[in-house]
């Protein structure tokens, strides 16, 4: 079955930084796309950023230019690089995990528990 764990998130000041990490385990998709979404009380969840198998990135619109995407050094690993913090960005960011099928235009997501990030003075 496949496991995905978020670590880094915390409490930081706006403006500051934050690096949220993800690893997943029993993946067995030779294609597979990873990304960030956040939450807060109340909402729907909201795509933050994807970066796809050949590690091309896209970003939400609210986080354009001061999150950063990356694919980390071990498979199945997605790091996000968040600066310039807002307190609108608090919210539980959850990583996900899109596994291509190789035999037809098919995928299945799987998510990570989730870790909060919260930004305040």
């Amino acid at each position: 079955q496949v496991q995905l764990v978020e670590s880094g998130g915390g409490l930081v000041q706006p403006g500051g930084s934050l690096r949220l990490s993800c690893a997943a385990s029993g993946v067995n998709y030779s294609i597979n796309a990873m990304g960030w979404y956040r939450q807060v009380p109340g909402k729907q969840r909201e795509f933050v950023a994807v970066i796809s198998g050949g590690g091309n990135p896209n970003y939400a619109t609210s986080v354009k230019g001061r999150f950063t995407i990356s694919r980390g050094d071990a498979e199945n690993t997605v790091n996000l690089q968040m600066d310039s913090l807002k307190p609108e960005d608090t919210a539980v960011y959850y990583c996900n995990l899109r596994g291509y099928s190789l035999h037809g235009p098919r995928y299945d997501d799987y998510w990570g528990q989730g870790t909060q990030v919260t930004v305040s003075s």
